[in-house]
């Protein structure tokens, strides 16, 4: 009889112990999927979304599936820094792609917002909580130029590497040079959109980076441009473009060789700090 109960129970934690897998691998594959929903152009209500670097999971931002949370006193007692966090609660999903749909119909805004840089995603049977949030800048920057330049070493450095974007394979690209009329023209957005509280390519003037450029008294005939919010240092900025296929592509395209890139901040904006590089080819 106790051999018997020993198998039984060994069973018992085994079957647990491969439901509790399958239950993080849906929790996983959603925000796999959530990542490659925002890095594309997704139209919610009459607006455009832009292309979004991916949400980072953070541990920090696991909530009970079911129940109420404060979810001030939960992100403190984790220590998460929080400036902003919204909690979607979705019943009736069986797996990771019926969340999506759900998130796609009904919460749209809320995945593609920009000012959101982490997640977490935790699941019970048919009930999912998903955090996404936004920390507090923890990192002490320098003048505009002085991370520009920072942006350009580190995009620099990822040239150097042959990598995949999205389904576009890149060799390795010669490396950009500094040009003082996109790093000014690459500023100006990047205030604008801070100052303006928004985040997209087109300016509330319907100015492209291209007629930006060129207003500036660029002379190039290409222009292409990466924008980011949200993040506080020019690696996390460049590790979300180069995890974003259309980001990642423009940084390695062989065709630029020149670049301009800048923040702006202002803590009344709703994401506090934007990212703008400008590539350009004379």
């Amino acid at each position: 009889m106790g051999s018997r109960c020993m198998t039984r129970a060994f069973v018992a934690l085994v079957l647990g112990l491969l439901h509790g897998g399958v239950q993080a691998a849906e929790e996983t594959q959603l925000i796999g999927l959530i990542n490659h929903y925002r890095s594309e152009v997704q139209r919610c209500g009459s607006q455009a979304s832009a292309e979004l670097p991916p949400l980072s999971a953070d541990p920090r931002l696991l909530l009970p599936a079911t129940g109420r949370a404060d979810l001030q006193a939960v992100m403190a007692s984790s220590g998460y820094p929080m400036v902003n966090v919204q909690a979607i609660s979705l019943s009736g999903p069986r797996d990771a792609a019926s969340a999506l749909q759900v998130l796609k119909e009904s919460f749209c805004q809320i995945v593609l917002d920009p000012q959101f840089v982490d997640i977490g995603v935790s699941r019970q049977d048919r009930d999912w909580r998903i955090l996404l949030a936004r920390p507090l800048l923890a990192s002490r920057l320098g003048d505009w130029q002085a991370e520009g330049h920072k942006l350009l070493a580190q995009i620099n450095q990822a040239r150097t590497t042959a990598r995949q974007c999205g389904r576009q394979s890149f060799a390795p690209a010669p490396a950009l040079s500094w040009n003082d009329v996109l790093g000014s023209t690459a500023y100006s957005h990047s205030r604008s959109m801070a100052n303006g509280n928004f985040f997209d390519h087109q300016d509330p003037d319907g100015r492209t980076p291209g007629d930006r450029a060129e207003l500036a008294g660029y002379s190039g005939q290409r222009i292409g441009e990466n924008i980011a919010a949200g993040l506080d240092s020019a690696s996390k900025v460049v590790d979300g473009w180069l995890a974003s296929p259309g980001h990642c592509a423009n940084l390695m395209s062989p065709q630029f060789s020149e670049l301009g890139a800048a923040y702006a901040n202002d803590p009344k904006s709703d994401a506090g700090i934007y990212w703008t590089a400008l590539f350009g080819a004379p």
